[in-house]
């Protein structure tokens, strides 16, 4: 003879009990207790996180991930978590503690905690973190570098391809 198996068998009663509520809807028009909820106690039950720009373009290359060989365009920000060879200008790049990009940007803020090798043109700010590597040519309107963080090659102040009255060779560690 076949053994019955538990997952058809009958159930227990206090399993019964403890399942015999259907999970509330979010949004729905009942709380768990079955009484009515009205819409603006909905509103403030939950806090919600802040809005993304409206219009704003993300792309996140994650972790054990390689992008290469690539033109990205149309993309208002760039996080990059994974290893990235790539051409860019767009308006934000963010480079993750593990993340490394290799290649040619030109952005208006550039956040650095991992790797950037290459052509970096930050027009509005460039901020390398602590653990934040930066080689290459590297032009930027300002700069923060936190202490630990590392630039090091052709280093001009000004985005303009003319002022080269500030370019020099920089070879520092912070």
């Amino acid at each position: 003879m076949a053994s019955q198996s538990p997952f058809f068998g009958k159930r227990s009663s206090t399993d019964d009990s403890l399942n015999s509520r259907p999970a509330p809807l979010v949004g729905g028009g009942t709380s768990l207790t079955g009484s009515p909820v009205s819409p603006s106690s909905l509103a403030t039950a939950a806090p919600v996180s802040a809005p993304v720009k409206e219009g704003g373009s993300k792309l996140t290359v994650g972790p054990n991930i390689k992008l290469k060989g690539v033109e990205i365009t149309d993309c208002d920000t760039l996080v990059v978590e994974g290893i990235v060879e790539a051409t860019m200008d767009s308006r934000v790049i963010q480079i993750a503690e593990q993340g490394s990009f290799k290649g040619s940007v030109a952005i208006d803020i550039a956040e650095i905690r991992g790797l950037f090798d290459g052509d970096l043109t930050a027009r509005e700010k460039l901020v390398i973190h602590s653990t934040g590597k930066v080689t290459g040519k590297i032009r930027y309107g300002k700069i923060v570098i936190e202490e630990g963080g590392q630039l090091s090659g052709e280093v001009s102040v000004g985005t303009d391809k003319g002022d080269s009255s500030s370019a020099g060779k920089l070879q520092a560690a912070a």
